[in-house]
C-alpha cells in the first residue's frame, strides 16, 4: 500500500509539475502580445519620424509632422491595444463572425450579409472625400504596419485570444474594414425596423387604444389613431408565439433585441452668459452597449493642421466625441424613424415575382456563403425587391407579422452606396467654429445623430442624419409594416437636409438633448413616433435652469446625477392608497404585513435618488416591474417578453384611467373584476417575496447597487463558461433607466436590472481652458485582458469620476508610462 501511495504521489506531483510548466509557458507567451510603451519600431509607410507619448493611464498622445503620419500612428497604437476587438467588428461589418464564433453567431452573419452592409461600404469609398481617403488609406498602413511588426518579432500574435482562435484568417487592414466597422455601427444605433414589428405584433392581438397604452408614442404632432394593422392584410398571420430569446453573442454583436437598447445619450451646453468661467461649457455622455475593452479608446492625435483628441472608435480614424482646438462636440442618438418594414404580396402563380403600383416585378437574386468554423458552409440564396432586402430566416422577428404568401422586405437609409456620412464624421474632426460644423453635418447618411457643438464663443445643435421621404397619405406612417404594393407607402426620395432641425446662439444661453422630441412637425415632417421618455430631458431642464451660471465641475457632477424625475413622479401615483392605509392603521402589522410597512416607510422618505448603496430604488423599481407584469401578462400572454421591463407611461396611463387605460387592472381570465388598488397591492407583495428570496430577509439590507451591476462582457470569452467571470468586469452602480447617470436594463431573466447599456465615455470641456478637459472611460485603454490597463478605468467610471486629458505636451508627460518612436523605414 505504501509503493502504491508513493508512485501515486509521484505521479501527482509530476502532472502538476507539468500543469505548473504548461501555464507558466501559456502565461509567458500571452504576456508577449502586451505592447513595449518605449519601443523604438521601424514601419514602412511612415513620411516622418513619429513619437507617441503614453501618459499615465495608457492614453497615446501622437504628435507627427503631418495628418497623414499622425493617422498611420492611430492605426498603429488601435492595433497594439485593441487588434482583436477590430478583427471581430470587422468580421462582424462583414458577415465573417461565424468563421470565428461558429454557427452561434450564423443569424448575424445572415443579416448582415442580406443587407449587404459591407458591399454598401466598400461602394461608398469613392464618395468620400480626398482628405477622407487619404486619412483612412494612411490609417490602414498603421494597423498592417503594426501586425507586420508582430509577426517580425514574433511577439505573440497581436492579442491573447488568437491563441484561442487562430489568426489563421487575419487580413491586412482596408479602408473598406474601418467603412464597414461605421456601417454595423449604424445597424447597432437604429431601433425603428424592430419598434415597427413589435408594435404591429400588439395590434394582432390587440385593439389600437390598447396598443397605445403599452406603446404610448411620444406626444404633441402623433396621429391620433393607429391602424388595425391586419385589416391592412387579406391574408391570415401566424399566431402569437413566444418571443425566443437571441443567443447572446448574436446581441452582442448585432442589433438590440429591444428598441429601448438600439442607442441613447446625453449632451448639453451653455454658451458664455450661462457660464461661471464666461466661456462655453459641453458636456457629452453617448450610452450605448457595454464590452469589455470598451467600445471606446481614447487618443490625442496631432500632426500638422490636425490636433484633436478624445473618444475614438478602434477600426475607424475617427473622434467620434471630442474636442479640437476650436470646437468641441457630443452626440445623441436622433431616434429618427429611418428604416421602413414592408410587406411584399408574391406572386401565387410565380414566387419569384411580387407585386408593385405597376404590376408584377422579379426580385433580385445573388448567393451568399456563411463559412462556420466547426460546421458545414452555408450557401443561400437572398432576394431584394424594390423596397430593399427581403427578411427571409427570420431576421429581425419579421416572420410574425407576414402573412401567408408574402415577405418582409427593409427600406434603410444606410442602404445606399452614396454615403458620405464618413466623410462629414472625419470634417468635423477639423471644423473651425459651430457655423462650419453645423453645416458638415448636412453630409452625415446613418447612424442619424444629434450633433451638439461648442466653440470659444457659441453653442449650436443639428440633426445630422438622412430622414426619408413619406407620402402624407401612407395608411402606416411608418408605425407598422407597410404593404409594398401600395403607391402611397413607398418613399419619395431622402428629404433634403437642410430641412433637419437646427439651433444656433439660443436665446436662452444653453441647449440640451437626452433623445428627446427636437421638433413638433406633424407626420411627414416629423422626426420620429419613438422617442426616449421624457425624465432625462426633464431631469436636465430642471438642473440648467436651477442656477444662472455653471462650472466644469457643476456639469461633471450633473454627468453622475442619479436622481430619478421617474421615480418622483410614478411612486406618488402607485403608492398613494396603501401609504394612506398606513397611516390609518394604527396597530404594528405582523408577519409578511410588517415587511409591506417597511418598504412603504422607506419609500415614503425617499428623494428618488438611485443610489447604489441604498434599498428604495430596489423596492420601487421591482414594485413597478412586478406591477407591469400582473397588468399585461393576460393579455399579452407570450409577447410579455416584448414588453418588459420598467413602463411607467404605462402605469401612469393605467392608473389614471386614461382612455379607458384602467381596463388592464381586470384578469380577463377571472369571473371577479380586480381594482387597480388591488393589483398595485399584490405586485408589491410579489416584489418583496423576490427580493426576500434574492437579497435576505431584512429591506434596511436590500441595496440597489447588488441588483444594478454594470456588466461588461468580454467579447466573445465573456459568453464562454467560467473563463467569461476572469476576463468580463463588472461593477455596482447608481441610476437607472431614467436618471442623467443612465444605466439601461433588460427588465427580465433571473436579474432583471443588470446595467447593460450605459455611458461608456463621459467628456466635459471648459473653453476658457479647454487643456482641462475631462473624460473617462468604462474600462481601460488596453484590449488585453493581463494588462493592467485593461480596466483601470473602470472603477473612476463607476464612481463617477474622470481623468484630465490635455493636448499639452507637458501634461501628457506627466507621471507618462512611456514614449514609442515610429521610424519610417523602406
Amino acid at each position: 500500500m505504501r509503493l502504491i501511495l508513493s508512485w501515486l504521489f509521484r505521479g501527482f506531483a509530476v502532472v502538476a509539475a507539468l500543469s505548473g510548466v504548461a501555464l507558466a509557458l501559456g502565461y509567458y507567451l500571452l504576456q508577449r502580445s502586451l505592447p513595449d510603451f518605449d519601443a523604438v519600431i521601424d514601419a514602412r509607410g511612415l513620411g516622418a519620424e513619429v513619437r507617441v507619448v503614453r501618459d499615465r493611464w495608457a492614453i497615446p498622445h501622437i504628435r507627427a509632422e503631418n495628418a497623414r503620419d499622425a493617422y498611420f500612428a492611430l492605426g498603429m497604437v488601435h492595433a497594439q491595444d485593441r487588434l482583436w476587438q477590430m478583427e471581430v467588428n470587422r468580421r462582424a461589418a462583414q458577415g465573417r463572425l461565424s468563421t470565428l464564433l461558429g454557427p452561434r453567431t450564423a443569424r448575424l452573419d445572415r443579416l448582415v450579409k442580406t443587407l449587404d452592409l459591407y458591399g454598401h461600404a466598400s461602394r461608398s469609398l469613392p464618395f468620400q472625400s480626398p482628405e477622407t481617403q487619404a486619412a483612412l488609406e494612411a490609417y490602414a498602413e498603421g494597423v498592417n504596419a503594426w501586425m507586420a511588426h508582430l509577426f517580425r518579432e514574433a511577439s505573440g500574435r497581436g492579442a491573447p485570444e488568437f491563441f484561442f482562435f487562430g489568426d489563421e484568417g487575419l487580413s491586412p487592414w482596408t479602408p473598406a474594414d474601418s467603412l464597414g466597422v461605421l456601417k454595423m455601427m449604424a445597424l447597432r444605433l437604429t431601433g425603428a425596423a424592430r419598434s415597427e414589428i413589435r408594435r404591429a405584433r400588439f395590434l394582432l392581438e390587440l385593439p389600437p387604444e390598447r396598443v397605445a397604452d403599452i406603446l404610448p408614442e411620444a406626444p404633441r404632432g402623433a396621429i391620433t389613431a393607429l391602424p388595425r394593422f391586419a385589416e391592412l392584410y387579406d391574408a391570415p398571420f401566424r399566431e402569437a408565439q413566444a418571443e425566443t430569446p437571441e443567443d447572446p453573442l448574436v446581441t452582442a454583436f448585432g442589433p438590440a433585441p429591444l428598441p429601448e437598447l438600439a442607442g441613447a445619450s446625453n449632451a448639453w451646453a451653455v454658451d458664455g452668459s450661462r457660464s461661471a468661467s464666461r466661456r462655453p461649457l459641453l458636456a457629452a455622455d453617448p450610452h450605448l452597449w457595454l464590452s469589455a475593452p470598451s467600445l471606446w479608446y481614447l487618443a490625442d492625435i496631432q500632426g500638422g493642421d490636425l490636433a484633436v483628441m478624445g473618444g475614438t472608435l478602434p477600426g475607424t480614424p475617427l473622434v467620434l466625441v471630442g474636442r479640437n482646438r476650436e470646437i468641441a462636440w457630443g452626440l445623441t442618438t436622433a431616434t429618427a424613424d429611418d428604416q421602413d418594414i414592408f410587406i411584399e404580396r408574391l406572386d401565387p402563380e410565380d414566387p419569384s415575382r411580387y407585386q408593385t403600383p405597376e404590376g408584377w416585378a422579379a426580385f433580385e437574386e445573388r448567393q451568399i456563403r456563411i463559412e462556420q468554423r466547426g460546421a458545414d458552409t452555408l450557401i443561400e440564396t437572398v432576394r431584394r425587391s424594390r423596397n430593399g432586402p427581403v427578411l427571409d430566416g427570420g431576421l429581425f422577428g419579421a416572420e410574425a407579422v407576414t402573412p401567408e404568401g408574402h415577405v418582409a422586405a427593409l427600406r434603410w437609409t444606410a442602404l445606399e452606396d452614396e454615403d458620405r456620412t464618413f466623410s462629414a464624421a472625419m470634417g468635423l474632426m477639423t471644423a473651425g467654429g459651430v457655423e462650419e460644423a453645423l453645416d458638415l453635418a448636412s453630409g452625415v447618411r446613418a447612424p442619424a445623430q444629434n450633433v451638439l457643438i461648442a466653440d470659444r464663443e457659441d453653442i449650436g445643435i443639428v440633426l445630422a442624419g438622412a430622414l426619408p421621404a413619406r407620402r402624407p397619405d401612407s395608411p402606416t406612417a411608418g408605425r407598422v409594416p407597410s404593404p409594398g404594393w401600395l403607391a402611397e407607402t413607398a418613399w419619395e426620395g431622402i428629404r433634403p437636409a437642410q430641412d433637419n432641425p437646427r439651433i444656433f446662439r439660443p436665446r436662452t444661453g444653453a441647449l440640451a438633448n437626452a433623445n428627446n422630441r427636437v421638433t413638433d412637425n406633424r407626420f411627414p415632417g416629423h422626426i420620429s413616433f419613438d422617442f426616449d421618455l421624457p425624465y432625462r430631458i426633464q431631469r436636465l431642464e430642471k438642473e440648467l435652469s436651477a442656477r444662472e451660471w455653471h462650472s466644469l465641475n457643476g456639469f461633471l457632477a450633473l454627468q453622475t446625477d442619479a436622481v430619478s424625475e421617474m421615480a418622483r413622479s410614478i411612486l406618488p401615483l402607485v403608492a398613494r392608497d396603501l401609504w394612506w392605509r398606513e397611516s390609518r392603521e394604527s396597530a404594528a402589522p405582523a408577519g409578511p404585513n410588517a415587511r409591506r410597512s417597511e418598504a412603504l416607510a422607506l419609500l415614503a422618505e425617499w428623494n428618488g435618488k438611485m443610489d447604489r448603496n441604498r434599498p428604495e430604488p430596489l423596492i420601487f423599481a421591482e414594485w413597478l416591474r412586478q406591477l407591469t407584469l400582473r397588468l399585461a401578462s393576460d393579455e399579452l400572454g407570450p409577447l410579455m417578453p416584448l414588453a418588459s421591463g420598467l413602463r411607467p407611461l404605462f402605469i401612469e396611463r393605467v392608473l389614471k384611467d386614461v382612455e379607458g387605460a384602467g381596463v388592464w387592472c381586470d384578469i380577463d381570465k377571472t369571473p371577479e373584476r380586480e381594482s387597480c388598488a388591488a393589483m398595485v397591492e399584490a405586485a408589491l407583495d410579489d416584489a418583496i417575496a423576490r427580493l426576500v428570496r434574492d437579497y435576505g430577509p431584512n429591506p434596511e439590507g436590500w441595496r440597489w447597487g447588488a441588483a444594478h451591476r454594470a456588466e461588461h462582457p468580454h467579447l466573445p470569452l465573456g459568453y464562454v463558461g467560467p473563463i467569461g467571470w476572469l476576463v468580463s468586469i463588472r461593477q455596482e452602480t447608481s441610476g437607472g433607466d431614467f436618471t442623467i447617470m443612465r444605466g439601461a436594463t433588460e427588465g427580465t431573466g433571473s436579474e432583471p436590472f443588470r446595467n447593460v447599456h450605459a455611458s461608456g465615455l463621459r467628456m466635459a470641456v471648459d473653453f476658457a481652458d479647454p487643456d482641462r478637459s475631462q473624460i473617462v472611460i468604462a474600462t481601460g485603454q488596453s484590449g488585453h485582458p493581463l494588462s493592467r490597463h485593461y480596466d483601470d478605468l473602470a472603477e473612476l467610471w463607476a464612481r463617477g469620476d474622470t481623468v484630465l486629458m490635455s493636448m499639452d505636451d507637458a501634461d501628457a508627460r506627466l507621471g507618462a508610462l512611456g514614449e514609442m518612436v515610429l521610424r519610417p523605414s523602406e
